[in-house]
């Protein structure tokens, strides 16, 4: 097994040992604390930019609760693929605004027009409603663009990281029998697809790596508040078929979700998905929000991001 990454070892020392001195001061973890910290966190390790030409916002309507989205477009005078995006935070967390710069990075690198979903978030919005949401974007996407005066390729990329990976797997899941879903492509970064919490890197890695495994289960408590099957609302549980998209997946070695990420490429490959796989084993969870410590491994994955879009 690879080492962690040398920039990263002293970093965690200093993380870990914040959390633990709070944790004895008898800091508990409120939702308002965690989208915080991880607004925090983007904007201290991921300069802003790159410019774009054209980015602007829209409200998706059509559903029972309109959705916001944002638009980031790097050649708005050609008609350009789409890439439907969902943020990761564990369905508490995250927004399009704190993800700008990566949203930005994902247009620049890959030359895909990226719409960015402000779904609804635990534990106000607990399942499905940001399935819902995710899913009203894709249904209605056309016509927003359409609205909006955007050139685009019919043509689109369903993406998202962590939790927003979830998202992004389970509607390519339905978009295997419902073509309002169906997209080209899906793209999963360090996924979250198994709520049962029962992959043996949750107890290997879940402690000590930024993102640990008793925050995952209280994540996972918050979004289920009203009930659920975890087990059916699993990706890595669900029905594939050779239906299911083309996809590029990438996790981390030092990641609690990382066997699972990895069994769910094995699933797909044994059904005829053409799948690429990609682990990086000396990285932690949410490492492309992590760019200020590893730049070089960043760049590098936004370019293998690009390479899978324009294969």
């Amino acid at each position: 097994m690879a080492e962690l990454h040398p920039a990263l070892q002293g970093w965690l020392g200093k993380v870990n040992a914040a959390q633990a001195e709070r944790q004895a001061q008898g800091w508990v973890s409120t939702p308002i604390g965690v989208r915080e910290a991880l607004a925090g966190l983007i904007a201290a390790m991921v300069p802003p930019g790159p410019a774009l030409p054209w980015v602007n916002e829209a409200l998706v309507t059509g559903g029972d609760c309109p959705v916001a989205v944002r638009i980031y477009h790097p050649a708005p005078d050609e008609a350009r693929p789409v890439l439907v995006f969902c943020h990761g935070g564990g369905h508490m967390a995250g927004s399009v605004s704190s993800y700008d710069p990566i949203c930005r990075r994902l247009a620049a690198s890959s030359g895909h027009i990226v719409v960015a979903v402000e779904y609804r978030l635990a534990p106000e919005n607990p399942y499905p409603a940001a399935l819902d949401d995710v899913a009203l974007v894709l249904r209605q996407l056309w016509p927003t663009l359409d609205a909006a005066g955007v050139r685009y390729r019919r043509e689109r990329t369903l993406a998202g990281d962590s939790g927003g990976a979830a998202l992004a797997a389970t509607l390519a899941q339905q978009g295997q029998y419902d073509a309002s879903l169906a997209c080209d492509r899906l793209l999963l970064i360090y996924p979250s697809v198994d709520y049962s919490l029962s992959q043996p890197s949750l107890a290997r890695n879940g402690k000590g790596y930024l993102l640990e495994t008793e925050r995952i289960g209280w994540y996972f408590d918050h979004y289920f508040r009203l009930g659920g099957d975890r087990l059916a609302a699993s990706p890595l549980h669900g029905a594939l078929t050779a239906r299911h998209p083309p996809t590029l997946l990438i996790t981390a070695g030092f990641d609690p979700l990382l066997d699972e990420g990895a069994a769910y490429a094995h699933k797909l490959a044994a059904v005829g998905v053409a799948v690429t796989y990609h682990c990086e084993e000396a990285q932690i969870h949410a490492f492309l929000l992590l760019e200020a410590l590893v730049p070089e491994v960043c760049a590098a994955n936004y370019q293998r991001m690009a390479a899978f879009l324009h294969r």
